[in-house]
């Protein structure tokens, strides 16, 4: 029966029978996670599962893999983990050693020590280093693998943690250097502190000695907003950055200095700002009047920061998209702004450089036009740059490589080329579009054995559909080590809800028609079949985050198309969603429960709430990880419950660590890919049990 709400009873967020399984560390919930771990571990124990674990812990620790870097006062810095190392080491070199084939490194931070010293579970998550003389660092370790961060400000030349320095306890933020002895502190530290997502409310002022609790407020925003965070502008003595994340993609900026914010930019709240020696790049997501010009979304426009300021308008337009031809992003460097495009999923930079005869645009030469392409600055701190970049090219059966591309010259120059870390002799890389439920054209890259379709390929299907974020075809080492070795073939579908086009795709992916990116994923399925590729048996599909949610759709929308899935750090619950952690951030991708109209689309993708008795369902792995502090691990744990209180083959896996992925360290990701990739195979008739 409804309730008052109009909503189904089952709908309403409180009125859940398995809310206990919510409770992170409760006793009950950890009891049902520890029999579930041992029931699913008992099922696929054995040599084989070992040995695919090995292997893959073998090949992400492999000693010759790329070491990315960021050059810091002329140094280039590193972090580091391998298999005597897990936990990794910070460490930095120069130029001249790193292009050499056996850098002489420098260890200013050995976590696994540490971690061993002070008995805690401490994850790597980044330094800010103290700009120009970057003598010293202050430190974000997080416990477990969480978003929530403990600070400490470390001495680079003793190697050791400042006594009597900065130091804030756990919470989610963090921290930009005004000077030696004055810190920018945006963090959640302290009762109401946090918005209703779980990030900073305030950004304060932080001097030397003084408790972080105890620092004077320069900007405040209301429980409502998803956060606010703090920067300082190097370029203009004094002025700090204050920005106001309203939601996923609305944000107000305001500059300031000590004394808290000034002024406001006067840009819509959907537009992306950014600038660098007085010039101002702008991208709005929506269509944009301003200036007596009309301009689509997505458009770059440049401008006079100074004359933006004093209320000018007069835009230059420095990027016009396409049906296909999609920003994907943009930054400065060195005074110039280098735009990243996919036009047709093909890579595209090109650098603008603004002056006073206008803007001039060229190229950037030498870099690949097939594969996945990123190009971002060598310097971590802009007025420290020469204009140099840092190139990496790969793509699904070719390792990255690494290269240089100093301002000037016509070519880049090859730094590293990582390792082959997978057999893929025999294989080839294929484009193909299916066709969805309303005609859109949908791409997938397919990689599998050269000679075409066999009808009865095991495939390996994944998707994400979400937040803007294109899936692209880069270096398949999980996939690789654990499925194409094998003789498998794996697809990655570019579906609606990602960027791979644009804003205009992303919309189309996105609230109301979430359903329909999870459609276009059904519909690649589909078309794996009417190829001959294989058969709906023979599918293997897997996402993780909002991923997840997309497998937990085929598993009730869908379940024909597919022989198995693995469901990770997934979220399910779309009526509770935004009381879970982070979840509130996300209203803006998925909608709002507690608004009937929302929840009359949202009941339709909530797939805890789909999922019922009488339909065959193929099997499925829920698998999610206790530290996850952005998508909670409930979500995980409740559908697994039901899903087995109705009958269903469903398998559920938490390890403790780890956060929002796969692991805190090469061998636990190893681990969790591994069960996965054997229950898949198994599932869809590829690999018999291991016998014993």
């Amino acid at each position: 029966m409804p309730d008052e709400s109009g909503l189904p009873d089952l709908a309403r967020p409180d009125d859940d029978p398995r809310l206990w399984l919510e409770e992170i560390e409760g006793a009950r919930a950890l009891d049902w996670v520890a029999r579930q771990n041992a029931a699913t571990l008992a099922a696929f124990a054995g040599p084989r599962l070992d040995a695919d674990r090995e292997a893959l812990r073998a090949a992400l620790d492999q000693p010759d893999r790329v070491p990315y870097v960021t050059r810091r006062g002329g140094l280039l810095y590193n972090f580091w983990k391998d298999a005597a190392r897990p936990r990794g080491l910070w460490r930095r070199t120069t130029l001249d050693s790193y292009r050499t084939d056996d850098p002489d490194w420098e260890v200013l931070l050995d976590l696994d020590a540490l971690s061993a010293a002070e008995g805690a579970d401490w994850v790597w998550q980044g330094a800010a280093t103290l700009p120009g003389r970057h003598d010293r660092a202050m430190l974000r370790l997080s416990r477990g693998g969480g978003d929530a961060v403990v600070l400490r400000e470390y001495d680079l030349a003793a190697r050791a943690f400042v006594p009597g320095g900065f130091a804030a306890p756990e919470a989610k933020g963090g921290v930009d250097w005004i000077d030696r002895d004055t810190l920018l502190l945006s963090s959640a530290l302290g009762e109401g502190m946090a918005t209703a997502s779980g990030y900073p409310r305030t950004v304060r002022l932080w001097r030397r000695g003084e408790d972080p609790l105890a620092t004077r407020v320069l900007h405040e925003v209301g429980p409502e907003m998803m956060g606010l965070w703090g920067g300082v502008d190097r370029e203009v003595p004094g002025r700090l950055v204050f920005a106001e994340q309203l939601g996923f993609y609305d944000q107000r900026v305001r500059l300031g200095d000590e004394s808290g914010p000034t002024t406001l930019l006067d840009l819509p709240t959907d537009a992306r700002a950014t600038w660098q020696r007085g010039w101002l790049a702008v991208r709005r997501r929506g269509e944009w009047t301003v200036g007596g010009r009309t301009h689509a979304p997505d458009t770059v426009l440049g401008i006079r920061l100074d004359d933006f300021l004093a209320g000018g308008r007069d835009f230059t337009v420095l990027f016009v998209p396409g049906p296909r031809r999609a920003i994907q992003g943009f930054f400065w460097c060195d005074g110039a702004l280098v735009l990243s495009v996919l036009d047709d999923l093909r890579p595209v930079f090109t650098r603008h450089r603004p002056g006073d005869g206008g803007w001039t645009a060229e190229p950037i030469g030498g870099l690949p036009t097939i594969g996945v392409v990123s190009v971002w600055p060598l310097d971590a701190e802009a007025e420290e740059s020469d204009g140099t970049l840092l190139v990496e090219a790969q793509d699904p059966v070719t390792p990255p490589s690494l290269l240089l591309a100093p301002p000037g010259l016509p070519m880049p120059a090859l730094l590293k080329r990582s390792p082959v870390l997978f057999h893929a002799a025999g294989l080839a890389v294929t484009r193909h579009e299916a066709v969805s439920v309303d005609g859109e054209r949908i791409p997938y890259f397919q990689v599998g054995p050269e000679g075409g379709p066999t009808g009865e390929a095991p495939v390996h299907l994944t998707g994400y559909g979400g937040f803007r974020v294109s899936s692209l075809p880069t270096y398949m080492t999980r996939t690789g080590k654990l499925w194409l070795e094998r003789g498998g073939t794996a697809v990655v579908a570019n579906i609606r809800g990602g960027g791979e086009f644009g804003t205009a795709w992303h919309e189309a992916g996105r609230l109301a028609l979430k359903a329909r990116s999870h459609d276009d994923f059904a519909a690649v399925a589909d078309d794996l079949v009417k190829r001959g590729v294989t058969r709906p048996g023979r599918i293997a599909a897997e996402g993780g985050s909002n991923g997840g949610l997309l497998i937990a759709n085929m598993l009730v929308r869908y379940p024909e198309r597919f022989g198995a899935l693995f469901c990770t750090i997934p979220l399910i619950d779309m009526r509770r969603y935004t009381r879970l952690l982070a979840g509130a951030s996300w209203i803006a991708e998925y909608g709002d429960p507690e608004k009937p109209e929302d929840w009359a689309f949202l009941q339709h993708v909530s797939a805890y709430h789909l999922a019922g008795a009488g339909r065959p369902y193929p099997p499925i792995l829920l698998a999610t990880t206790r530290r996850d502090d952005r998508v909670h691990p409930g979500h995980a744990r409740k559908m697994a419950a039901k899903l087995q209180e109705l009958g269903h083959d469903a398998r559920f896996h938490e390890p403790e660590a780890g956060g929002h992925g796969f692991g805190k360290d090469n061998a636990e990701v190893a681990a969790f890919a591994a069960l996965g990739a054997a229950f898949l195979r198994r599932a869809i008739g590829w690999e018999a049990p291991e016998a014993g």
